[in-house]
């Protein structure tokens, strides 16, 4: 596809997207363009957030963790 090609059609693709008005359409466009976004929600997180969430995937490998249950009771008594 040349250069005006590629012009020709997201012109039309805007033009037809403008017009439109089919809420799920839209919303189906929508999660098109999040996909091939590629953002990554870890460059969103502070570095403590990271240091957080990395030390906590380290003390799993290593089998630090409890149980479902164990969890639920220690919020309890929180």
């Amino acid at each position: 596809m040349s250069a005006a090609e590629v012009q020709e059609t997201k012109t039309s693709l805007i033009a037809w997207i403008e017009q439109l008005s089919d809420l799920e359409m839209l919303s189906m466009l929508e999660g098109v363009k999040d996909l091939t976004t590629h953002k990554d929600w870890w460059n969103d997180l502070s570095s403590a957030q990271r240091d957080r969430l990395t030390k906590s995937l380290d003390n799993a490998k290593k089998g630090k963790t409890v149980s479902s249950e164990e969890f639920w009771k220690r919020l309890k008594n929180v």
